[in-house]
């Protein structure tokens, strides 16, 4: 008997999925390359009509890929509106699952353009990477839905019975400040069995990676403030230090000599399973030679099962700006990520208490809280988590790695509780080198087309062999 009499129906589908992903992927980066040409930031600072038209934009590619079911969406939380959603749904056929499919079409702010080697809305191809704001972080995220979808109604045609709704916000790099109330609103919209969020990264170039645990986040800023008012350094300066010299003090409390955090009532643990080799963080990471890495045990517990504390911003005058006074107030900006476990609400007040007791020379310290998020940890053993792995690894040719990520995604805890029954999976088409957020973001191409591989190959799966 021949290799393709014992072929089962699905090897075949995976073999003409493989060919369609491919014969479409030119079409999928030319789609991508005109979103990328959209500055859609949720950002009050920003022209708002370019997010419109960002929305307006995803919501086109979803009519053209045959979705009809496609609406721009808002909501108002707390006297803000949101930003704009583009929530499209075609429904299951009978005794078939739904899967939602979730990105974002919003992106950062470009930064200092004099950082860029070309500019941030006009995507590049370089050495098989595309550069531009949002060629990765996530209009990539939408084109890989996009591109899933067209290779499935290609080769399965009316055989692909998977309910599909497709919810790509438009204010995550905002922080998503009325995601909650979206979900409260459109709960029944959104209902599914499985949601995938495409807003995470691979392990490397070359392998794959499955998200399977998130730190948590709480943020705030701490004022400290010695003076009524500036006065001249030079006649006042000795008996009293000025505000940034005890603010500096004051942040210098959060770690000790190894640089693990020292906060009370913080949780955290050397957890992490997965090896992630020094020189391997020091690359991706762009460590310059010499630096000693912080904290105590694995470079992978460090990332992703203990806490770690970043000064984001800082209030006081610049170089440029600076006079020979005594400043009286100085202001810093924190982001505390959680081990998952940890309390968001337990978190921040472990901090305001260490800044409260470390008050340095009994100077007025402010402390005020700002954005909270919790930690979310997958089963990888259930059954949407096993289809996806195994898709990763059809799609790139070796086992993905089941990854954390020292990064948070706050509204995934939205999710959970929303949706308590969903099976949950994080996956990326982004890699160590794709900068998010930074200048010179781009995007591997080719990693781009196994990741839209594989998530075609995991919905075709699914539509054959069900949940």
């Amino acid at each position: 008997m021949t290799d393709e009499q014992h072929a089962s129906p699905h090897d075949f589908s995976a073999q003409a999925l493989r060919a369609a992903v491919a014969t479409g992927f030119e079409e999928v980066v030319t789609d991508l390359i005109d979103l990328v040409a959209i500055p859609g930031i949720a950002w009050e600072a920003f022209d708002p009509a370019e997010l419109d038209r960002s929305a307006e934009a995803v919501a086109g590619l979803i009519r053209a890929a045959g979705v009809s079911d496609v609406q721009i969406l808002r909501v108002t939380t707390d006297g803000v509106q949101g930003g704009p959603a583009v929530v499209a749904r075609r429904p299951a056929a009978p005794g078939k699952p739904t899967v939602l499919l979730y990105a974002h079409h919003d992106v950062q702010p470009p930064g200092d353009r004099a950082l860029w080697e070309s500019e941030p809305f006009t995507a590049v191809e370089r050495g098989g990477r595309l550069y531009g704001r949002g060629a990765a972080d996530d209009k990539a995220g939408i084109m890989a839905h996009l591109g899933a979808l067209r290779a499935l109604d290609e080769v399965l045609g009316e055989d692909f019975g998977v309910g599909v709704t497709l919810f790509i916000e438009g204010e995550e790099e905002a922080g998503s400040p009325t995601f909650r109330t979206f979900l409260d609103t459109h709960r029944d919209l959104l209902q599914a069995d499985v949601i995938v969020v495409a807003d995470s990264s691979n392990w490397k170039v070359g392998v794959p990676a499955l998200t399977t645990s998130l730190r948590g986040l709480v943020d705030g800023t701490v004022e400290v403030q010695v003076l009524e008012h500036a006065v001249h350094s030079g006649m006042f300066g000795g008996p009293v230090l000025d505000a940034p010299t005890l603010l500096a003090r004051l942040i210098a409390t959060f770690h000790d000599d190894a640089g693990d955090v020292v906060i009370a009532g913080l949780a955290g643990g050397d957890h992490a399973t997965v090896d992630y080799p020094e020189v391997d963080y020091r690359a991706d990471a762009s460590v310059l030679d010499g630096v000693r890495l912080a904290g105590t045990g694995s470079i992978a517990s460090r990332l992703w099962t203990k806490p770690a504390l970043s000064i984001i911003g800082l209030d006081a005058p610049s170089v440029a700006l600076s006079s020979n006074t005594l400043l009286p107030r100085a202001r810093a900006k924190f982001s505390l990520r959680l081990a998952p476990g940890q309390d968001p609400a337990s978190a921040m007040a472990a901090v305001k208490d260490h800044v409260v007791r470390h008050a340095p020379f009994g100077a007025t310290v402010t402390f005020t809280e700002g954005e909270t998020g919790s930690a979310f940890a997958s089963d990888t053993a259930a059954p949407a988590a096993q289809t996806a792995l195994w898709a990763l690894q059809e799609a790139w040719g070796v086992p993905a790695v089941e990854a954390g990520m020292g990064g948070s995604i706050p509204f995934i805890a939205d999710l959970t509780e929303v949706y308590p029954t969903a099976q949950i999976l994080i996956t990326g088409v982004e890699d160590p080198d794709s900068r998010a957020h930074s200048a010179n973001e781009s995007l591997h191409l080719a990693e781009f087309q196994k990741a839209v591989l594989a998530e075609a190959l995991m919905l075709s799966r699914i539509n054959a062999e069900g949940l």
